[in-house]
C-alpha cells in the first residue's frame, strides 16, 4: 500500500538533505530487521541522501543500536544515531544527581553528559525511560524522590512499544505511573519535543523527510522540522487506524515502499 499526495511530494534523494528515520517499527521489531530495510537505506545513500536514525527508545546503547543496524544490512556511525536518552541527558547539568528508571542506553547517555547516577534519593532529577525492570519498589522510590523536590524527566511519552507479537507497554506508560504517583507533571525529552529536535537539527541542518510509524511523535516531529512525513504501517499504526493526525504526506507498508515512492 502506498499513497502519495501530489501537492506535497517527497523530495528526490538526489536533491540532498537528510532522511530522519525511526528505528522501532520502521527498521526492526524487537531488534529483528524488517524486510528490505538495508536495501532501502542503501538506495537512499547511493541516490545522494543523508540518513539519521532517531529513536525514542532509550534502552539500547549506541553500540547495541549499531550492531542491530549491521544485522539489518546498514552501517551507521555514532553521529548517525540520536536517541531520547541523549535528549534527556542534554536537559540535565553535568554534575547533578539522577535517579534512573531505565536501561543501559540511558545510563550511557547520562554518563557521557557527566551526570551522577544514584540508587536512592536525594537526587536533583528522576529520569524515566523504557525498562523491563520496572516494579512497585522502583515506582515507590521514584515518586518519593520527585515528591522530595527532584525534577521529573521522561525520555518519551510513547504509551506502547511495537514487537512482532504485538504492542508492549512503552516508556510513556512507566512515566505516567511515576507522574501520577508523584502528583507531578513531567518534562519530556524525546520526539516530538524540543530537546531531541535540537539534537537532530545540530546533525542535520536540512531535513528532507521524516519516516516513522507513530503520527503523534514522528508526524509531529516532521511538522516541527517543516519536513514531509512518511508514515509506515510496519509498527504501531495499521491501515485500519487511518486517517490519523497529523496527516502523513505519504503512507507505505514499510520503509522499502516509501523509498520506492521517493525514487520514482
Amino acid at each position: 500500500m502506498t499513497d502519495r499526495h501530489d501537492e506535497v511530494p517527497l523530495p528526490a534523494p538526489a536533491e540532498g538533505g537528510t532522511w530522519v528515520i525511526d528505528l522501532d517499527g520502521v527498521v526492526w521489531l524487537a531488534g529483528e530487521p524488517l524486510d528490505g530495510v538495508g536495501e532501502a537505506v542503501g538506495r537512499l545513500r547511493r541516490a545522494g541522501a543523508g540518513v539519521l536514525f532517531a529513536s525514542n527508545n532509550s534502552s539500547p546503547t549506541i553500540g547495541e543500536l549499531r550492531q542491530r543496524l549491521q544485522r539489518a544490512g546498514i552501517d551507521a556511525g555514532n553521529e548517525e544515531i540520536v536517541t531520547s536518552g541523549q535528549a534527556a541527558a542534554s536537559m540535565i547539568e553535568p554534575g547533578q544527581r539522577a535517579l534512573v528508571v531505565g536501561d543501559g542506553g540511558l545510563l550511557e547517555a547520562l554518563a557521557a553528559r557527566g551526570v551522577h547516577v544514584v540508587s536512592s534519593g536525594p537526587a536533583d532529577v528522576v529520569v524515566v525511560g523504557w525498562t523491563h525492570g520496572f516494579d512497585f519498589e522502583l515506582l515507590t522510590l521514584a515518586e518519593r524522590t520527585v515528591r522530595a523536590g527532584a525534577r521529573l524527566i521522561g525520555t518519551n511519552e510513547d504509551p506502547t512499544h511495537p514487537t512482532p507479537e504485538g504492542l508492549l507497554p512503552g516508556a510513556g506508560s512507566l512515566l505516567a505511573a511515576v507522574s501520577t504517583a508523584a502528583g507531578h507533571e513531567p518534562e519530556v525529552a524525546g520526539k516530538p519535543h524540543p530537546s531531541l529536535s535540537r539534537l537532530i537539527a545540530a546533525r542535520a541542518p536540512h531535513v528532507a523527510v521524516v519516516v516513522g510509524d507513530r503520527p503523534s511523535t514522528d508526524g509531529a516531529l516532521a511538522r516541527h522540522l517543516r519536513a514531509p512525513f512518511a508514515l509506515v504501517l510496519s509498527g504501531v499504526t495499521a491501515a485500519g487506524d487511518l486517517p490519523v493526525d497529523p496527516e502523513p504526506d505519504v503512507v507505505g507498508d514499510d520503509l522499502r515502499a516509501i523509498v520506492d515512492v521517493a525514487l520514482r
